[in-house]
C-alpha cells in the first residue's frame, strides 16, 4: 500500500494553505486600516474619514465580524450622504447588504435608489441590482426588472471595452432570470418575454424598479429623498 498522499489530499492541503494565507492577508489589511483610522487627527476631512471607516468595515466583513463591519459601514454611509459623495455611499450599501443585518435589505434598497438616481459607476449599480436578483424568488417579476435595469444602466453609463464587458454580463443576467422565470433558453422566446413584460419600456421599467425599492425600504429611509430630489437638475 502506497504511503504517497492522494490527489484529493494534496488539493485539500493546498486549499487549507490558500485559506490560511487569505485570512492572514485580510487580518493584515484590517490592522493597516485600523491603524490609519486611529492616526487621523481631529478635524480630518469627513469624507476621508468615512472612507477610512469603510476600509475597516471591508476586512471585518471578510473575517465574518459582521456586527462590527455593519457599525463602521453604517457610520461611513451617513457621512457620505451628508457630504453628497454618492459613489462612496453606494459602495457602503454593498458592504451593509453583505453584513446579513436585519436592515441589510433596507440598505440595499437605498443603495439602488442612489445608484440609479446619481451617475455613479455602472458596475456599482449593476452589483446592487444583481443582489436583488439573488434575493428574489424564481417566479417573481422583480428579478426581471432588476436585470433589465442593470442592462440599461450598463449601456447608458459605459463606453468602449467597459461597455462591451459590462453589457455582456448584464445580458447573461437577463438570460439567467428568463430561464429561471419561464424556462426560456432561446433568443426569439427571450425577445417575446421582454416584450410581454414590457421590460424594454424604460420609463415603465424604472417606475417598477421604484416600487420594488419602496417595498424593500418601507418607511426606513436613512435620508430625505424629497430633499435630494429637489437638488437634481430635473426633478
Amino acid at each position: 500500500m502506497s504511503n504517497q498522499p492522494s490527489d484529493a489530499g494534496i488539493r485539500d492541503a493546498i486549499q487549507t494553505i490558500d485559506q490560511d494565507e487569505s485570512l492572514k492577508e485580510i487580518r493584515e489589511a484590517l490592522k493597516t486600516a485600523q491603524k490609519h483610522l486611529k492616526s487621523m487627527p481631529d478635524g480630518s476631512n469627513p469624507v476621508e474619514r468615512g472612507r477610512a471607516l469603510l476600509n475597516v468595515a471591508e476586512p471585518l466583513l471578510g473575517l465574518a465580524q459582521d456586527v462590527k463591519a455593519w457599525q463602521y459601514a453604517r457610520e461611513a454611509f451617513s457621512v457620505f450622504i451628508d457630504y453628497e459623495h454618492w459613489q462612496d455611499a453606494v459602495e457602503a450599501t454593498d458592504i451593509l447588504y453583505q453584513c446579513g443585518h436585519a436592515d441589510s435589505i433596507v440598505a440595499l434598497g437605498q443603495g439602488i435608489w442612489l445608484g440609479v438616481t446619481y451617475p455613479v459607476r455602472a458596475q456599482s449599480t449593476v452589483t446592487l441590482l444583481d443582489h436583488v436578483i439573488d434575493e428574489t424568488p424564481d417566479d417573481s417579476d422583480g428579478a426581471a426588472v432588476a436585470a433589465m435595469a442593470a442592462h440599461y444602466i450598463a449601456g447608458l453609463r459605459t463606453r468602449g471595452e467597459e461597455k462591451t464587458s459590462l453589457t455582456f454580463l448584464t445580458t447573461q443576467l437577463i438570460a439567467r432570470v428568463a430561464k429561471r422565470h419561464r424556462g426560456i433558453e432561446d433568443q426569439a422566446t427571450l425577445d417575446t418575454w421582454i416584450e410581454m413584460y414590457k421590460l424594454n419600456d424604460i420609463p415603465e421599467l424604472l417606475k417598477r424598479l421604484g416600487v420594488i425599492v419602496d417595498i424593500m425600504v418601507g418607511d426606513n429611509w436613512w435620508f430625505d429623498r424629497d430633499e435630494l430630489r429637489s437638488k437634481l437638475p430635473v426633478n
